[in-house]
C-alpha cells in the first residue's frame, strides 16, 4: 500500500467506505440529470411510465460506477494513477482493493446495467439493444482496452454523447417510443456540461497524465486553452436552452436554467486561475453540482411551459 494510501485509511474505514469511493459516488449527477431531462420532456408529452423511467435512472447509475470502477482498475494497470496525483487516491492503484475484485465488481455493475436494459427492450423495443452495448462499451473502452479513446483526447467527446445525447433521448425514447428534435435539443446543454466535469478532472491531472503517456484533451491543448474550452463548454449549455426558445421551438419558461449562471461565473475563475488540488478537486464537484442544478432548472422550466409543445 502506498504512503498516500496508508494516510488515508490511518483512521477506522469500512470496506463500504473504500466501495464508495471507488465508485465515485460525486459523478453520479451526470447519470442522472439527463434521465431527469428526457423524463420532464416525456411528462410534457402526457407520458410517464415509472418502471421504465427507474429502470433507466437505475441503468445510467450502473454504467457511470461500473465505467469508473473500469477507469480506477485500467488507469492502475497503465500507470495512469500515480502517488502525486492532485485527483482522490484510487482504491486499485493505492492498494485499498486488488485488481481482481475491482475487475469482478465492474462485471457485476455492468451486468446489472444489463438487466436494466432488458426490460427496457422488453418495453420500448429492440433498437435499445444497440444503445445499451455502446453505452458500455463506451465505458469500457475509455481507458481499457488496446487503444483506449480517453488517451486519445476522445473522452469528452464520448461523454457529450451518450450523457447527453443519448442519455436525454434515450430516456424520453423509452416511456414515449418518439423521438422529437427538441428531444437532442435539450440534450446539447445537457452534454456539453457533462463534458465539462471531465475537462476539470483533466486540467487537474494534467501533469500526471502528460508523465504517463495519457493525451487526454487537456494534455493536447494545454491548460490556458483548457480552461477556455471549460468556458465555451459553460457557456454554450447556458445559451442553448436561450437559443431553442428564441427559435420558437419551446416555451420561454426554458430558460428558468438561467438562475443557475452565477455558480457558472463562479467556476470558471476558479478553473481558470487555481492550480492546486484542493481547489480544483472542489471545482470538479461543484462543476456536478451545477449540472445537476442546471438541468433541475431545465427540467421545471419544460414543465411549466407544457413540454415539447410548449
Amino acid at each position: 500500500m502506498s504512503a498516500r494510501a496508508g494516510e488515508l485509511v490511518s483512521g477506522p474505514r469500512s470496506p463500504v467506505h473504500i466501495w464508495v469511493m471507488a465508485a465515485r459516488v460525486r459523478t453520479l449527477p451526470a447519470a442522472i440529470a439527463p434521465v431527469l431531462v428526457g423524463t420532464s420532456l416525456a411528462l410534457g408529452a402526457g407520458h410517464f411510465n415509472a418502471l421504465a423511467f427507474l429502470a433507466a435512472l437505475l441503468g445510467a447509475i450502473f454504467i457511470q460506477v461500473g465505467t469508473n470502477l473500469s477507469n480506477d482498475y485500467s488507469d492502475a494497470r497503465r500507470g495512469a494513477d500515480t502517488e502525486d496525483r492532485l485527483g482522490p487516491v484510487r482504491v486499485t492503484a493505492g492498494g485499498l482493493v486488488p485488481p481482481s475484485q475491482v475487475l469482478l465488481a465492474t462485471y457485476i455493475t455492468f451486468g446489472a446495467a444489463v438487466l436494466c436494459g432488458v426490460y427496457l427492450v422488453a418495453v420500448a423495443g429492440p433498437e435499445l439493444i444497440a444503445v445499451g452495448a455502446a453505452s458500455i462499451l463506451a465505458g469500457v473502452l475509455y481507458t481499457g482496452g488496446p487503444r483506449p479513446y480517453g488517451y486519445e483526447g476522445l473522452g469528452e467527446l464520448f461523454v457529450f454523447l451518450f450523457f447527453g445525447i443519448v442519455a436525454v433521448a434515450g430516456s424520453y425514447f423509452v416511456q414515449v417510443q418518439t423521438l422529437p428534435w427538441q428531444a437532442f435539443a435539450c440534450a446539447v446543454p445537457v452534454g456539453l456540461l457533462a463534458s465539462a466535469i471531465l475537462v476539470v478532472n483533466n486540467v487537474r491531472d494534467l501533469e500526471t497524465d502528460r508523465r504517463a503517456g495519457k493525451r487526454t484533451l487537456a494534455v493536447r491543448l494545454g491548460r490556458s486553452r483548457a480552461c477556455a474550452l471549460y468556458t465555451a463548454m459553460l457557456a454554450g449549455a447556458f445559451c442553448a436552452p436561450v437559443a431553442l426558445w428564441l427559435a420558437g421551438g419551446m416555451s420561454p419558461w426554458l430558460v428558468l436554467c438561467l438562475a443557475a449562471a452565477p455558480l457558472a461565473l463562479r467556476l470558471v475563475r476558479t478553473v481558470a486561475t487555481q492550480v492546486d488540488g484542493a481547489s480544483l478537486n472542489a471545482a470538479l464537484a461543484k462543476t456536478g453540482a451545477l449540472q445537476l442544478i442546471f438541468c433541475l432548472l431545465l427540467s421545471a422550466g419544460i414543465l411549466a411551459g407544457g413540454g415539447v409543445g410548449g
